[in-house]
């Protein structure tokens, strides 16, 4: 194909290197505009008006314009609802096709759909490319042509399937981008909108935005991969890549992640690339398997059980006032920063459902309103997997005590002192439970730390329980 001009919809691929959207178009198309739109039917939605991801989003598209300028060419922002911009936006600039990556997310797929026959209608191509993953869809399937169900089959698979050429680099021809002289829609500018322009305010994103900071924590992240596989299950330490967030919003290109690993002789690099694989599977999944974008367990015989727990406690298992010093450590650094460990995720996550015996879905959405690295379909598998709803999931009988997973994990309460304040005074064997053994205060008990909300054990033998009668 070749088209005098094009119009790239960025959405999340928030960077200019790496870039199968800007690749093609640029490639294909004489002239190309980029646009970002500020998705009105999500912003409405968000509870608050300091949202970190929002702030994520505008601080590395003002990067992005700035790299922008540098090829002498500018981006377009606009603010309102997609099916009433990209249409309008492309008739004015006389686009002969949009261009975006894509996106499987329950709410996307529906709005591209939309905005596909609204560009119909005039005439104009619209074109949605693979850019978020390195596999896909159906890219990767049984040798029946049946979706995999279960995660260490589905990585070897993905393994084999996987050719130089998918991990290439996508290259974009620079001179192509080019900037309108004006605009004529009202919502939509040269440049990027201020945050109070879009009704957000600042907040504290604790990770610097952009695609220059996903590249420099690649950078640092690949000077201690060796050690990832040990130090990752540790909180304290900061072992882990912390590029989930740029992932999520492609401040930094996936395949560039596997490019960075592939040729190391590091365990620590293949664990790593197994995490990243296990991201793969739960796009998969929710592309095959839609039914778990609507609320569904993946489970079917699962979607009846119910879940006793209460208001009281999910408020406050939010709060970190559970009792249990590593969960509300977790959940009060939360709350501050809208990040989490990815052991504390596991481990707050069966502690609502397994302990607190709570629907799995009242969490899987506290975390989706909180998130900085919110992702629809990795954000639902590992809650179904926590409560044992799920696909390759933690069998419904194997319950982590989170007494054990604190001492082995903080062994030396390094990271229960940092969000726990009240518990700073005690040794490194008294902070992981500041109780008697059955849980009633004791001398060294402070004051202002709550009594435990539960008893793990009594709750243990009822989760069991209520699996059991589900099963029969």
């Amino acid at each position: 194909m070749n088209f005098n001009t094009g119009l790239v919809w960025l959405r999340r691929d928030l960077r200019l290197n790496d870039h199968a959207a800007l690749s093609l178009a640029t490639h294909e198309c004489d002239e190309v505009y980029v646009v970002f739109v500020y998705d009105t039917v999500i912003l409405d939605e968000l509870p608050t008006k300091k949202d970190r991801r929002v702030v994520f989003i505008h601080e590395s598209l003002t990067e992005l314009d700035e790299a922008l300028t540098e090829k002498n060419a500018r981006l377009i922002t606009a603010f309102g609802n997609p099916l009433e911009i990209i249409s309008s936006l492309a008739y004015e600039l006389g686009a002969e096709i949009v261009i975006a990556a894509h996106d499987d997310d329950p709410y996307a797929l529906k709005r591209d759909s939309q905005v596909k026959e609204q560009l119909k209608t005039r005439n104009i191509e619209f074109k949605t490319v693979l850019d978020h993953l390195v596999k896909e869809r159906q890219d990767v399937m049984k040798p029946d042509g049946t979706p995999y169900r279960v995660f260490t089959p589905y990585s070897k698979a993905w393994r084999t399937a996987v050719e130089p050429k998918d991990l290439s680099e996508h290259a974009i021809r620079f001179s192509s981008l080019k900037t309108p002289s004006k605009l004529k829609l009202p919502n939509a500018k040269i440049a990027n909108y201020s945050l109070s322009e879009i009704g957000f305010e600042p907040v504290d994103v604790c990770l610097t935005p952009g695609l220059k900071a996903a590249e420099g924590r690649l950078k640092e992240f690949l000077t201690k991969i060796d050690d990832y596989g040990q130090a990752r299950d540790f909180p304290a330490i900061e072992g882990t890549s912390m590029l989930s967030v740029d992932l999520r919003f492609g401040t930094i290109s996936v395949r560039e992640c596997f490019r960075a690993v592939a040729n190391l002789n590091s365990n620590g690099g293949r664990k790593w690339e197994s995490e990243l694989i296990w991201r793969e599977f739960y796009h998969m999944l929710l592309a095959n398997f839609p039914e778990i974008g609507e609320g569904k367990s993946f489970q079917p015989d699962l979607n009846n059980l119910s879940w006793p727990g209460s208001k009281e406690d999910f408020e406050k298992w939010k709060a970190g006032q559970t009792g249990y010093p590593l969960v509300d450590a977790a959940m009060r650094c939360f709350a501050a920063t809208g990040t989490m460990h990815n052991r504390l995720r596991m481990v707050v996550a069966m502690f609502l459902t397994k302990d607190l015996l709570v629907d799995w879905h009242w969490g899987e959405q506290y975390f989706a309103e909180n998130l900085l690295d919110f992702e629809f379909a990795s954000n639902n598998g590992g809650w179904q997997w926590s409560a044992s709803t799920g696909a390759d999931a933690q069998p419904y009988f194997r319950i982590f005590n989170p007494i054990l997973q604190s001492k082995k994990f903080d062994p030396d309460g390094e990271f229960i002192r940092k969000w726990v304040p009240e518990l700073r005074e005690l040794d490194n064997k008294d902070i992981h439970w500041p109780f008697e053994e059955d849980g009633t205060r004791s001398l060294l008990t402070p004051a202002d730390y709550p009594d435990p909300i539960v008893n793990h054990f009594e709750q243990k033998s009822k989760v069991l329980a209520l699996f059991d009668k589900q099963a029969r």
